[in-house]
């Protein structure tokens, strides 16, 4: 089945609001034409209001990189779904490889954050994926399986069919090495497997996976065509305007 591509940039922690403004304007030409996919960046927390008054109107949509469970409260560096509501996010990037890593975020948190980004009627971009030994060890799909069920855990059929994920291959972010496209797609295949064994066939026929690790202008074309594959979740890439616009303007056959 046919279903509509989203292109997401992941800004992470670069640009100041005076960087990330000159981004966005400059992207805003480059994909004022497009219409048959969806566009959406994630800035910084710090340029989000900024960047959302440049967009507004735009066919580029606002996510944030992360959000934490609770409503309010004494959680000193935390951001809540309001919060970003507030500053007109419509997506929000949960379970990101480096947060697992680098802060220790497990499954179950992550879990408690997809369940309050849909209450709040933000649009989870949930990530998965196997770190390089685990790979080499041959448990790539237990892993992602693993991840993905966590994920998941008590959401409904209407609330599972709302969660965007986001495939990355921990061995690929950020070290110029990508996935085959051929080995991306039997993940993203696998994906959709575990989301059928969990669910049915439609909330797995209906789910965007999106893959992220190194998506460059260059590889773009041949990943956006795997018949799994329905986006992507580019980094380094998105930082450079004519970079991510080329892969939002991928080539489809």
């Amino acid at each position: 089945m046919a279903r509509r591509k989203l292109i997401a940039g992941n800004w992470k922690m670069n640009n100041s609001n005076k960087e990330a403004l000159e981004l966005v304007n400059s992207l805003k030409d480059l994909v004022k034409d497009v219409k048959d996919r969806d566009i959406m960046i994630a800035p910084a927390f710090t340029c989000l209001s900024d960047v959302y008054n440049a967009v507004k109107g735009t066919n580029i949509k606002l996510g944030a990189q992360n959000l934490y469970f609770e409503e309010k409260g004494a959680f000193t560096g935390q951001i809540s779904a309001d919060m970003l509501l507030s500053v007109g996010c419509e997506y929000v990037i949960i379970g990101h490889s480096e947060c697992r890593d680098i802060f220790g975020e497990k499954d179950e948190l992550i879990n408690k954050k997809v369940k309050r980004a849909l209450d709040k009627n933000l649009i989870p971009v949930l990530c998965v994926g196997e770190h390089l030994e685990e790979r080499e060890k041959g448990i790539t799909s237990d892993i992602v399986s693993s991840q993905t069920k966590e994920a998941f855990k008590g959401l409904t059929e209407t609330e599972a069919k709302k969660v965007v994920i986001a495939y990355e291959p921990v061995w690929a972010i950020g070290t110029g090495k990508t996935a085959t496209p051929q080995d991306a797609d039997d993940v993203h295949k696998t994906i959709r497997e575990t989301l059928k064994s969990v669910y049915n066939e439609s909330v797995s026929d209906n789910a965007v996976i999106l893959y992220g690790g190194s998506v460059n202008e260059k590889n773009a074309d041949d990943l956006l065509n795997m018949p799994n594959i329905d986006g992507a979740l580019v980094g380094g890439a998105s930082l450079v305007s004519d970079k991510f616009a080329r892969i939002v303007n991928y080539i489809a056959k």
